[in-house]
């Protein structure tokens, strides 16, 4: 991996002091300001090196590495937060499914049971053919976002 080597600003190691000594912030930034505190090598203090500093803080030297490259490469703000998830996610539920997922839980639970549960809705829309498959948790959200639509 390629070596980033970090030197600070004075306002920089200000910032960073003011996030650890006061405030509140996430885990993540506590983490962060830490790491770049401590690999610091500009003029306002001494190099630690990354095997002390991931002994301190209990983390993985790639941690420490991904900080500094972040750093380097994106900035100071983008080095302190979390970097947003770039999956997408694809959505089985569509318009006409929720329709058919409602339109199934008011109607008769099966023999032998006193009401619908999220499993034997789920098993009962691939029975049906309505889906391919679907885990009862999808179940849930589509009538939890049903729910509300009909309170609000």
């Amino acid at each position: 991996m390629a070596k980033y080597i970090i030197h600070l600003t004075k306002s920089e190691r200000d910032e960073l002091m003011s996030i650890i000594n006061k405030g509140s912030h996430t885990s993540q930034t506590f983490r962060s300001a830490y790491i770049l505190l401590n690999c610091d090598e500009g003029k306002y203090s001494e190099k630690i090196t990354n095997e002390q500093i991931s002994k301190v803080l209990k983390i993985g030297m790639r941690t420490i590495d991904r900080v500094k490259k972040r750093f380097i490469e994106e900035g100071f703000e983008v080095a302190l937060e979390r970097k947003a998830t770039s999956r997408v996610y694809e959505t089985k539920a569509d318009g006409e499914m929720e329709a058919k997922l409602v339109a199934l839980c008011c109607s008769k639970p099966p023999k032998g049971q006193a009401k619908w549960s999220l499993r034997l809705l789920a098993d009962k829309m691939v029975e049906l053919k309505y889906v391919e498959s679907i885990s009862y948790e999808t179940v849930r959200t589509v009538l939890k976002k049903r729910l509300k639509a009909l309170e609000g």
